[in-house]
């Protein structure tokens, strides 16, 4: 079959599914102020039973952290992020979810050599990348 090029276009428009860009907007900002209001709330449970500012921090990050991982575990996590989208990709509990949803798919591999080395696929380049970048600005700020 000879199409076009106007013709794919206009067949590619017609097969396409529909864009649901407000619904799925509006669902990774709810989720997203969700997950972000759920650390505050843990910060200031943290800050209540004595923890100082500093210390508050720290245990909400792991508290998310934790939490993230589990409901990857659990496969929860995977069914948020289906209809929350973007949402899901909050900084530390996104992060969290791409460390352990590797090792949980590559641990039929073996813990060495499944498990550990896919760990940080799809978290490595984030890690080089972002370390890198905070370098090249420090240094830019230190020359400046």
């Amino acid at each position: 079959m000879q199409m076009s090029r106007e013709e794919y276009a206009k067949y590619v428009v017609r097969v396409s599914p529909k864009s649901k860009l407000v619904k799925d907007i509006i669902w990774a900002f709810v989720v997203g102020g969700l997950i972000c209001a759920l650390g505050q709330a843990f910060t200031n449970v943290f800050t209540n039973l004595g923890l100082d500012k500093t210390g508050a921090g720290a245990a909400t990050s792991i508290t998310l952290i934790f939490l993230s991982a589990l409901f990857t575990g659990l496969g929860l996590y995977d069914k948020l992020a289906k209809h929350a989208g973007a949402g899901t990709v909050v900084p530390i509990t996104g992060f969290a979810n791409s460390v352990v949803s590797p090792a949980i798919e590559f641990k039929s591999e073996g813990y060495i050599m499944g498990m550990c080395a896919k760990m940080f696929s799809i978290a490595g380049p984030v890690l080089v990348f972002g370390i890198s970048a905070s370098f090249v600005y420090g240094l830019v700020l230190l020359i400046l």
